[in-house]
């Protein structure tokens, strides 16, 4: 018969002894483990640069821009260090600086111009005067000679996100004669969260495909618009292009109203492209489309007999949406 083994025993002290010292090996390290380091400094101490940015190279540390490095930027042309000055000086108010930067607005590089008119319009003073900036560019779109300033100054309104641009970009886009400056009206007024009363809706009709391109990338983008009818009018336009974007605007507007005109691009486009797209705008439209048999067979169609790979597999997707 077995005995338990009593708490007095040797063979039990030696048990107990053995426990005792891996639970005591166990206990140190834990505890070694769980002393706390000392403290990191987080926040540097004291004057100066050292003050502030603690042990960061001054060469890796960001500085506001002086006035003077402003516009000594501007005056250089440079891209990056026009970036980097403007940046670093989007809160440095210098009347002196307005004159420098304002010609940027006209730069040949585009990414210069918007962040120039991104500068200029958080100017407390000094740009959106009678006279100034702002109204200096208004002036240019209207008569400037030279179409690509007119293209610029478009543009720059659209960055002021200013009220008076929208007119001013409206009426570009209705008698303008230059394409290039008709688009960057068109874009303007997207970046202006508006319509233009009306004027995005006769881009759509303009004779260039770039201007109606600028439109719908326009709509697609700004709160509400109202002409739906002129952007699936644009399924039947000449450009596979515009076609092709009309669609998806429709598309992505869940234009569902527009499935007759949708399917029939699916079923007789010549563009893969353009028959791919109204495919998928067919399975967003969904319950439309579920109760529309001419708009199901069109896809059922496609998806068996399309001679594009791409776009029986946009039918396909499209009917299992429905």
């Amino acid at each position: 018969m077995q005995t338990r083994t009593s708490r007095t025993s040797p063979l039990f002290k030696l048990f107990a002894g053995g426990l005792f010292a891996v639970a005591a090996t166990l206990a140190g390290h834990d505890a070694l483990s769980d002393t706390p380091a000392a403290p990191r400094e987080v926040t540097p101490t004291g004057p100066g640069f050292a003050g502030v940015y603690g042990v960061v190279p001054p060469d890796q540390a960001e500085s506001l821009s002086s006035p003077d490095a402003i516009k000594s930027a501007a005056l250089s042309g440079a891209p990056t260090r026009v970036w980097e000055a403007l940046e670093h000086g989007e809160k440095i108010e210098c009347l002196d600086c307005i004159a420098t930067v304002a010609p940027l607005l006209y730069n040949n590089n585009a990414k210069t111009r918007e962040i120039a008119a991104w500068w200029l319009r958080r100017r407390v003073f000094g740009v959106f005067g009678d006279g100034e900036v702002y109204s200096q560019t208004i002036q240019r779109l209207q008569a400037d000679p030279n179409p690509v300033y007119r293209a610029d100054a478009a543009y720059a309104l659209g960055e002021f996100f200013a009220t008076p641009g929208i007119a001013a970009c409206a009426q570009a886009i209705k008698v303008d004669t230059d394409a290039g400056v008709r688009a960057a009206a068109a874009s303007a007024l997207g970046r202006l969260n508006d319509d233009g009363a009306g004027a995005l809706a006769q881009a759509l009709a303009d004779s260039d495909p770039g201007v109606a391109l600028a439109s719908l990338a326009s709509i697609s983008r700004i709160n509400s618009f109202s002409g739906m009818s002129n952007i699936a009018a644009l399924t039947g336009n000449a450009n596979a292009s515009v076609r092709q974007r009309a669609v998806e605007v429709l598309d992505a507007l869940d234009v569902s109203e527009s499935v007759d005109v949708v399917a029939a691009a699916a079923k007789n486009d010549t563009a893969a492209s353009v028959r791919a797209a109204a495919c998928h705008a067919l399975g967003t439209f969904g319950v439309a489309t579920s109760g529309d048999a001419s708009a199901m067979a069109v896809l059922q169609d496609l998806a068996n007999k399309d001679a594009d790979t791409f776009v029986r597999d946009q039918a396909q997707i499209a009917l299992q949406r429905l």
